[in-house]
């Protein structure tokens, strides 16, 4: 029988990005279902405040990404965990739990941990893919990892590492078959053909990301790439989800972009417009896989600063960055041990891609261009990797806040 802490415990998270924040805002919500008492603060966004959750700290103050990016905030971020630490050794949370953002979870998850607090780490890190030397800073700082997809608990218990699955929360919360024609309603768009045609006009989403230094470096490509897109397809329509803190940012890039009226920049609304597009040009990231549970097509790009991509790539241990092609890989291609061995594997010729993806040198617009482009002169490419992502969304689909609740529950009855 599970244990339950006091009527009413406290649980503090870290989330550092929005799409940490709707992991964040589910776990809440089955957390306050299991303790209606519950109470929860640290740092965190929108949807985790209609939780009821305290935000200390808005959760764009670790929304940056890479090496040299985060060099001038630095100091900041390291003051800001300091302060979110003491604050918590303070307060005495029953158990702390750190959504993704393992730069900066890792070492508050030790201190608190090191101080008796129990410690979650949500989301397991990508080590499968690259940076595995870390798994032991893992193990140092996590009582547990709840693992959003099936292969991570197997391979985290390997290291020691105390691991559940429990589904991704995207699977539960788009549709299996979304509704295209409901979606572009919402967005003043024709209703979608039966198939990609060649011969309609196309509606392509671009998402170059939720963060600063992502629209610096990408969506001036995509733009580019829209425009190419544009004059070999007149009549094509783009939609541009963006994030609040850039919204006026990708309308100025989008108003330079010389696409008119074709292109329409939407105010969050990124899953309104994967449901509706025929295709998407899509940032590497939480977003490629959203795109893969609307079981639309996309090309997967991204580019940085030329320093962290070195460094990154010396890391690296798959042949892809791109979460639809990693998780749709045969099996034996996500077992290799860290090391030279698996640096090797990374630039194998004969890995398996479902859908392309171009990074850093490779993303221009014109190979961008023609890459979308492709899909939408293929129907019958494009119908299987439709049913493969059907498949990828059925591997998924747990109740994943419910299967989080009940392991937090164990942890705190240890």
């Amino acid at each position: 029988m599970t244990a339950t802490p006091a009527p009413s415990p406290f649980f503090a998270l870290a989330a550092a990005e929005p799409s940490g924040d709707l992991l964040g805002a589910h776990l809440l919500a089955a957390l306050r279902a299991a303790w209606p008492g519950l109470r929860s603060a640290g740092i965190g966004g929108e949807r985790m405040a209609e939780q009821g959750f305290d935000a200390w700290w808005p959760v764009e103050k670790l929304s940056v990404r890479g090496y040299l990016e985060v060099l001038p905030r630095l100091p900041a971020l390291l003051r800001l965990r300091g302060s979110l630490g003491t604050r918590l050794l303070a307060q005495r949370p029953d158990a702390f739990i750190g959504i993704d953002a393992p730069d900066f979870n890792f070492a508050l998850e030790a201190r608190l941990k090191a101080a008796g607090v129990k410690t979650v780490h949500f989301v397991s890190p990508s080590f499968w893919a690259w940076r595995a030397g870390k798994l032991p800073r893992l193990k140092a700082a996590a009582d547990l990892v709840l693992c959003l997809f099936p292969f991570e608990p197997d391979w985290l218990r390997e290291h020691g590492i105390a691991a559940t699955y429990v589904g991704h929360p995207l699977a539960q919360h788009i549709p299996m078959q979304p509704d295209a024609d409901a979606a572009r309603a919402s967005l003043d768009l024709p209703a979608r053909a039966d198939a990609v045609s060649s011969e309609s006009p196309p509606v392509i989403a671009l998402l170059p990301g939720s963060r600063s230094a992502e629209i610096a470096h990408l969506a001036p490509r995509f733009f580019r790439a829209a425009a190419l897109i544009g004059q070999a397809r007149p009549g094509a329509r783009f939609l541009v989800p963006a994030v609040p803190h850039l919204l006026e940012r990708v309308r100025a890039l989008a108003a330079a972009s010389g696409l008119g009226e074709a292109v329409h920049v939407l105010p969050g609304q990124s899953h309104q417009a994967l449901a509706a597009c025929d295709v998407a040009l899509v940032a590497s990231g939480t977003a490629t896989l959203e795109a893969a549970l609307f079981k639309r097509p996309m090309v997967i790009a991204y580019a940085m600063p030329a320093f962290s991509y070195w460094l990154m790539r010396r890391q690296r241990q798959l042949p892809w960055v791109g979460l639809p092609n990693i998780l749709c890989a045969p099996a034996q291609w996500l077992r290799r041990p860290p090391g030279v061995a698996a640096r090797a594997h990374a630039d194998a010729a004969d890995a398996p891609f479902v859908v392309p993806e171009l990074i850093q040198h490779a993303a221009t617009p014109q190979a961008l261009a023609a890459a979308t482009l492709a899909w939408l002169e293929d129907p019958v490419r494009v119908l299987a990797t439709q049913e493969r992502f059907a498949q990828l969304h059925r591997d998924l689909l747990r109740d994943t806040p419910q299967l989080a609740c009940h392991a937090i529950q164990n942890l705190l009855a240890r």
